[in-house]
C-alpha cells in the first residue's frame, strides 16, 4: 500500500482533501538558525536556491515549500524549516521512532492459538480461540504457517468456533470479524482462492497444504477462557523488518496498528517531538500513517526525528538506512520508479497536494547528511521529479559512500516461517 492510497483513498470516501494552510515564515536566507552551527557552502546554498527558484518558475508558491538540510556537526540550509507543513507519510518516520523507542529492533508481536477442547483422533472438540498482539504482517503465508503446525499438533477438524480475542488483524483488515473469516478460509487449503494458490507459491517449495476444518462460525469476543490452554504461539518478524516492510511499501495499515500499539497519535507526536528536540508544535500528528492533511510535520522536525533513530541505532548492527528504501538498493516500492542517487536512504510522502521526501546522503565530505523536503502543490509527479534532480546534483557536488549492512533487515523477508511458531515442544 503506498503513498498514493491516500489520494484513491479520498477518492473512495467521496471526500475532497482541504485546503492546505500554511503559517506565512521569513524567508530561508534570513531564517533563525537551529540548534547546529552554521558551515557555508556556496554550492549547496545555490543548489537551494535553485531549486526554490525553478519551483517559482513552475508555478508553484514559495511559502508552501519546505527545506531543511543538515550534517550531523552542522546546519547547510533550510527554507520554512520550523512550519509545521502537512506531510503526508513522513508520519511513518515518527511512527517507527516511537515503536524503536517503546519495544526496539528485536521485538515480535505474539499471536496465540488456543483452546478448552480436547483433541481426538485428529479433531479438535471445542473452540479454536486467537488471541492477538498487534501483528501488523499477519498475512496468507504466515496463516498457511500456523496452519501447518495445528495439522501437525492432530487437528484436521474443529467442531466449536473460530474465536477472535484482541488485536488481530490480517491481510490489513482491521475489523477482527473479517480477518476471523480469512483466516478460516486460509486454513483449509480445499477452499482456497486463486489468490491464497498464488501466494503460496512464495513458500519453500514442498511447503505443506494445511486442512482444517472449522465446523462454527467465526465469532469475536473480548475474552480468553481462564481454563483455555495454548496450542501455539506464533511470533511476528523483528520490529526491524516489520518497519522495512512498512517504510518500504508505506503500508498505512501497518503503520496504523504500530502506532495504535505505541498508545495511539498523540504518543505517538510527543514522544517523535522530544527525540527530535523540537517544539511539540512541529510534530502535529491525527493517526500514525500520514492519512490527510492535519498530519503536519516540520523539516527540521523530520531530520530531527531521524538522527534521533540514528542514535537509538548506535549501538546496534542496524542503521537507519536498514529500516528505510534505498536508492540502487531497493527496486519496490515507493522508490520503484525514483532516479534517487545510490546509497541515499529516504522515506517518501504523497498526499492530493503534498509530496514530501526526507532521508540521509552518505557523504565522504561530510559523513551523513540528513535531508527533508515538503512540497505543496497541483502536480506531485513534477515535485518528484524536481526532488530527484536536487539530490542527484548534491550527490554531484559531495563524493557518495553507499552502504549496506549485511544484515537480516536488508535481507528478503521470510514470510511463512515455520520456525516463528512455537509449541511445548519447541
Amino acid at each position: 500500500m503506498l503513498d498514493l492510497l491516500a489520494l484513491t483513498l479520498g477518492s473512495l470516501l467521496g471526500k475532497t482533501p482541504p485546503s492546505i494552510e500554511v503559517v506565512p515564515v521569513v524567508a530561508w536566507q534570513e531564517a533563525k538558525v537551529f540548534d547546529v552551527p552554521t558551515q557555508s557552502d556556496p554550492v549547496v546554498e545555490s543548489i537551494i536556491a535553485d531549486y526554490l527558484k525553478n519551483l517559482a518558475s513552475l508555478g508553484f508558491s514559495a511559502d508552501k515549500q519546505g527545506i531543511w538540510l543538515q550534517s550531523d556537526w552542522a546546519y547547510l540550509g533550510n527554507h520554512q524549516a520550523k512550519t509545521p507543513l502537512s506531510a503526508a507519510s513522513l508520519t511513518k518516520i515518527a511512527t517507527s521512532l516511537a515503536a524503536l523507542e517503546t519495544w526496539g529492533t528485536e521485538h515480535r508481536f505474539e499471536t496465540e492459538f488456543l483452546t478448552v477442547g480436547t483433541i481426538e483422533n485428529g479433531v479438535l472438540k471445542g473452540d479454536l480461540i486467537v488471541k492477538g498482539s498487534g501483528d501488523p504482517l499477519f498475512v496468507w503465508e504466515e496463516a498457511i504457517a500456523v496452519g501447518n503446525e495445528l495439522n501437525e499438533l492432530g487437528i484436521k477438524e474443529v467442531t466449536g468456533n473460530l474465536i477472535i480475542v484482541d488485536n488481530f488483524a490480517m491481510n490489513f483488515k482491521s475489523d477482527s470479524q473479517t480477518s476471523g473469516q480469512l483466516l478460516q478460509l486460509a486454513l483449509n487449503s480445499n477452499r482456497w482462492t486463486p489468490l491464497i494458490k498464488q501466494q503460496y507459491q512464495n513458500l519453500p517449495p514442498n511447503t505443506p497444504k494445511p486442512e482444517i476444518t472449522i465446523k462454527g462460525t467465526v465469532k469475536v469476543e473480548k475474552n480468553v477462557p481462564e481454563t483455555a490452554q495454548t496450542l501455539l504461539t506464533h511470533q511476528s518478524l523483528t520490529m526491524a523488518e516489520l518497519l522495512k516492510q512498512m517504510n518500504i511499501y508505506s503500508n498505512n495499515v501497518m503503520s496504523e496498528m504500530i502506532a495504535e500499539s505505541v498508545g495511539g497519535a498523540a504518543v505517538v507526536s510527543e514522544m517523535a517531538a522530544k527525540a527530535a528536540k523540537v517544539d511539540p508544535q512541529e510534530v502535529q500528528l491525527i493517526n500514525g500513517s500520514g492519512l490527510g492533511v492535519e498530519n503536519r510535520i516540520s523539516p527540521r522536525a523530520s531530520v530531527g526525528m531521524l538522527i534521533a533513530m540514528e542514535e537509538k541505532l548506535k549501538d546496534n548492527p542496524l542503521s537507519v538506512a536498514d529500516l528505510f528504501p534505498m536508492g540502487g538498493r531497493d527496486t519496490t516500492g515507493t522508490v520503484q520508479w525514483r532516479n534517487l542517487p545510490d546509497g541515499v536512504a529516504v522515506k517518501t510522502g504523497t498526499l492530493a497536494q503534498v509530496s514530501a521526501l526526507a532521508g540521509v546522503i552518505p557523504t565522504k565530505e561530510r559523513g551523513p547528511v540528513w535531508f527533508a523536503i515538503i512540497n505543496h502543490g497541483s502536480n506531485v509527479d513534477r515535485f518528484r521529479v524536481e526532488q530527484d534532480r536536487f539530490l542527484q546534483r548534491l550527490a554531484t557536488h559531495w563524493d557518495l559512500t553507499p552502504v549496506v549492512s549485511p544484515v537480516k533487515a536488508t535481507e528478503s523477508v521470510k514470510l511463512g516461517d515455520p520456525k516463528r511458531n512455537l509449541t511445548k515442544e519447541s
